[in-house]
């Protein structure tokens, strides 16, 4: 006997309601993906301690780092008043209270629930390293007063050290390419990639004490005291670099003085890179107390010297080149000066630092042939220099030494690290990469975010919103079908 109409009515929706309820749960269990909520952001402070001044740096970077590295931007920079913590020989505990403005600045800038999260280191460079060699009493005296001021603060303190020249100039390296984008860099496609290692930069840096130069070679590292290697992003880097000590700009101004006194003894120097007309009136003494000369005053001199500037960029480069020993390294390719091993430049760099701020002031930061930024320096050291001073007012503290600043960068980069011709526009003279501050503290930060374990992103499972419309659609089938079943169930099969 068949079945009659109401009871395939019936039929008919309760099939039609097992079908979209099935079908609704194909796509709750099948569509579901893993999706990472935003992540919490995490906050480092970074002191660099240098020679003539000290800087704060506040970077941020989220809590899911990229491939082990965390994504790091800068967050504040902040200069300290007063100069570098090595001045502070005589009143150590000012170091350390010199710090506390900047400080505060940046702990305005992070939550207060992150302050304990978050790492603060001090490194102090050059200066310290001088000074160290000089008096150790008195630079551990100096350390103790930043760590005793730096220890209380509400974050937390890791140490204030003394950085190595080589770490100085690898850090430097990682800030360049980092604000380059040719370590990671954000895709259009919304993905962290590694650009070629062909795109990576040279880094020169010239702080007041130091000068650093950090390149990837092409070929092996034969002096492995001079290669360092650090991992980021999920790949590993080695790099040629090494820091000069004594060859940053102040401490060859004062060398520079110290030979022309030396060659000469009398109470009237007469310093070939001073402009013309230029004098002075210098103590004689505290030109002896840097570590980097080795020799004594002549017992004949007075206290005070009168320098007096002849504008002769001839004999300033004869005078600098003195600085240098450039015949501990005649007949071999591999090495730069003094018997430094240098394997051969590879590549673009970035020059920073005093170099760009003595070559912007002689506006040869516009990728200028060599022979023209030759004639251009030497065309500036030979102007009186009343005609300078009235060019330039409100900069009497630096004008005297750009022509021997000039002339010193120029010669360490030609005949130094060998720039010639053919490879002087691979150097481009930078004050930021990328929009970053350039310097060692955000390639320091980069790797030190390496070693802070990465928290584990919270999750939630999703759908696409079309999956989802057709979920919603499928459900409330299902739901309308069910009653529509259970009323004719109740109402219509009964009569």
């Amino acid at each position: 006997m068949g079945l009659s109409r109401k009871e395939q009515v019936f039929l008919a929706i309760l099939g039609t309601s097992g079908v979209s309820g099935l079908t609704a749960l194909i796509l709750l269990l099948v569509e579901a993906t893993s999706v990472l909520l935003p992540t919490d952001i995490k906050f480092g402070i970074v002191f660099d301690a240098g020679s003539s001044h000290t800087s704060l740096f506040l970077y941020q970077w989220p809590a899911d780092k990229e491939n082990g590295t965390g994504v790091v931007s800068q967050a504040l920079a902040c200069q300290v008043e007063g100069p570098g913590i090595s001045s502070y020989t005589s009143d150590p505990a000012q170091a350390g209270e010199s710090l506390r403005g900047c400080l505060e600045e940046a702990l305005v800038l992070i939550p207060e629930a992150q302050h304990r999260k978050t790492p603060m280191f001090l490194g102090a460079t050059a200066g310290m390293r001088l000074l160290r060699q000089k008096n150790s009493s008195q630079a551990r005296d100096i350390f103790a007063a930043v760590t005793q001021v730096l220890g209380r603060s509400p974050v937390d303190f890791w140490g204030a050290e003394l950085l190595a020249g080589q770490d100085e100039g690898a850090f430097g390296w990682i800030t360049v390419n980092y604000g380059l984008g040719t370590l990671v860099k954000y895709s259009f496609t919304g993905e962290w990639i590694q650009p070629p290692e062909e795109t990576l930069v040279g880094a020169l840096d010239m702080g007041g004490a130091s000068t650093q130069i950090t390149f990837v070679p092409g070929g092996p590292i034969l002096d492995k005291s001079t290669q360092a290697d650090f991992r980021l992003y999920g790949s590993n880097y080695s790099v040629y670099t090494h820091s000069y000590l004594c060859f940053g700009r102040d401490q060859m101004l004062s060398r520079l003085l110290v030979g022309l006194v030396q060659s000469r003894p009398a109470a009237l120097i007469r310093h070939p890179c001073y402009l013309s007309g230029y004098q002075t009136t210098l103590a004689l003494a505290p030109l002896y107390e840097s570590p980097c000369v080795h020799t004594t005053p002549p017992p004949s001199l007075p206290q005070n010297l009168t320098v007096e500037g002849t504008g002769n960029p001839g004999a300033c480069i004869s005078a600098i080149r003195e600085l240098f020993n450039f015949s501990s390294c005649q007949g071999r390719e591999d090495c730069a000066f003094d018997g430094i091993y240098q394997p051969p430049l590879q590549g673009k760099f970035y020059a920073f630092s005093n170099f760009y701020y003595t070559f912007h002031f002689l506006n040869l930061t516009s990728g200028q042939p060599l022979s023209m930024v030759n004639a251009t320096i030497r065309e500036f050291c030979q102007r009186p220099w009343k005609l300078v001073e009235a060019s330039y007012p409100g900069q009497d503290r630096w004008l005297r030494d750009y022509c021997a600043s000039g002339l010193y960068i120029l010669t360490l980069l030609h005949e130094g690290y060998r720039f010639s011709e053919e490879t002087w526009p691979s150097l481009e003279f930078r004050k930021q990469a990328g929009g970053v501050d350039t310097g060692w503290t955000l390639g320091y930060m980069l790797n030190l975010t390496g070693m802070i374990p990465a928290d584990a992103p919270a999750q939630l499972w999703a759908v696409s919103y079309g999956v989802w419309v057709a979920k919603v659609v499928f459900m409330v089938l299902t739901l309308v079908a069910v009653v529509g079943a259970a009323l004719v169930q109740l109402f219509w099969l009964q009569d």
